[in-house]
């Protein structure tokens, strides 16, 4: 519950500042609100890939490009394509908040962007582990729109997933997904065990690291 508040702070644009009591009680209800509504669900699939020379990578059916993408999935020998949603009661809360209460409204936005990263760390903890029986390692999710992966590749992910049939989960011709409290992923899983937190670059110090997102 600690770790979600901070990241629920960090979300609402707090930086190293703490927040005030008023903001930690609207903070602690709005999750106790989504703890009631959320229905999060989530898909995976896991497939050989490969990296060819000119820079392609290559994972069943799908071709992508992509620098950032190709650097986080280096010495990868597989990879596990993932899409989680919280569902619409989610964004259902958040719409009747901002008719009535803005404030509220971002803090929830903020929470549930919190509690949708908490479900996703441990929904790739349960896949590490059954990898890790096959002496493969988790990377940190890599997500369509981080760096040059183009939100684009959106599609095919989710195709491949079918999203729409095992979670609930589609994706409007703007590449915006509804639910909109849902994610996607690539994760790298490579038989070289990195000291990489499951919580992603954005809670690692290491500046320097070549798997940086």
């Amino acid at each position: 519950m600690e770790r979600r508040i901070k990241e629920a702070i960090r979300y609402l644009g707090y930086g190293r500042n703490a927040a005030d009591d008023r903001t930690l009680a609207l903070i602690e209800d709005a999750f106790a609100e989504l703890e009631r509504t959320a229905a999060p669900k989530s898909v995976c699939r896991i497939f050989d890939m490969a990296q060819t020379e000119d820079g392609r990578i290559i994972i069943g059916n799908m071709e992508i490009r992509s620098t950032s993408l190709e650097r986080n999935l280096k010495g990868c020998k597989k990879a596990v394509l993932f899409g989680a949603t919280l569902g619409a009661g989610v964004d259902m809360l958040i719409r009747r908040a901002s008719l009535t209460d803005m404030a509220k409204a971002v803090i929830l936005q903020s929470c549930a962007a919190a509690f949708l990263e908490e479900y996703c760390d441990e929904e790739q903890l349960k896949i590490g582990r059954e990898l890790e029986v096959q002496k493969l390692y988790l990377r940190p999710r890599f997500s369509p729109g981080y760096g040059d992966f183009d939100i684009r590749y959106q599609e095919p992910l989710m195709r491949i997933l079918d999203c729409a049939k095992t979670i609930g989960l589609t994706m409007t011709d703007g590449c915006v997904m509804t639910p909109t409290k849902s994610v996607t992923a690539l994760i790298g899983a490579s038989p070289v065990k990195e000291r990489c937190p499951i919580q992603g670059c954005e809670a690692c110090g290491k500046r320097d690291c070549e798997y940086r997102r």
